[in-house]
């Protein structure tokens, strides 16, 4: 069995140096239920951007975690956990409806804060998934990108668990097209954080430009 430090170094050996639109291609580790010991170590190895699930594991893990990574919010939020990430947190990927956004944005505005977001994009139009459709997309960014102490850096999207390799590539085309469609009017948009450690490859090729991922990293999750 590889180290985390074997499976980080593997990762940017096959991670190529930019997407097909010349944008280089950003790691976030995802890492629910790691120890601090294991994110350290993948840290340490040269992963930059780690990403939480949980609210109480970043706060446990806070100021635990060393070398100064990017801590991004990877999860779904409940409005009334938002204070407990207000100032810690570098990104909140996981914007998946206008009352996270508007909750968002009275709370940063309230503490002198801007705080960057990725709308979260359900791509597959799934019940069991949180996000826009790509129907309600534009008109949900144009309400939010209006919110004070809010910036809209890109896109997050989460593919179908699917073995249809022409569906994933399709939705991840098409999600690619909406950023672009909507970084016309922006100009400032960042990321298109988009695969995970099943379907990276797939996304990359698609145009993402940041990939979430945790198996690879780590191995298989364990829980309690």
């Amino acid at each position: 069995m590889n180290t985390i430090c074997e499976n980080v170094k593997k990762l940017f050996g096959e991670l190529p140096e930019t997407n097909p639109f010349g944008e280089p291609v950003t790691v976030v580790a995802a890492v629910k239920t790691q120890s601090t010991e294991a994110i350290n170590e993948a840290i340490s190895a040269g992963i930059r951007v780690i990403g939480d699930n949980h609210v109480q594991e970043f706060r446990d893990k806070y100021d635990a975690i060393v070398g100064n990574p990017q801590r991004h919010f990877i999860g779904h939020l409940q409005t009334n956990k938002i204070k407990y990430l207000l100032g810690k947190c570098d990104l909140y990927q996981s914007v998946d409806r206008l009352a996270l956004a508007e909750e968002l944005s009275k709370k940063s505005q309230a503490k002198g804060l801007t705080s960057k977001i990725l709308m979260q994009i359900n791509a597959g139009n799934e019940e069991t998934k949180g996000g826009f459709s790509f129907d309600e997309a534009e008109s949900a960014y144009g309400i939010i990108s209006k919110l004070p102490s809010l910036k809209i850096s890109g896109l997050m999207a989460m593919l179908p668990f699917t073995d249809d390799v022409e569906l994933l590539r399709a939705l991840a085309k098409k999600t690619r097209a909406l950023y672009d469609k909507l970084n016309e009017r922006d100009g400032n948009f960042r990321y298109l954080s988009m695969g995970m450690s099943g379907d990276w490859k797939l996304c990359v090729e698609c145009g993402s430009n940041m990939i979430r991922v945790g198996t690879t990293l780590f191995g298989p999750r364990h829980y309690d």
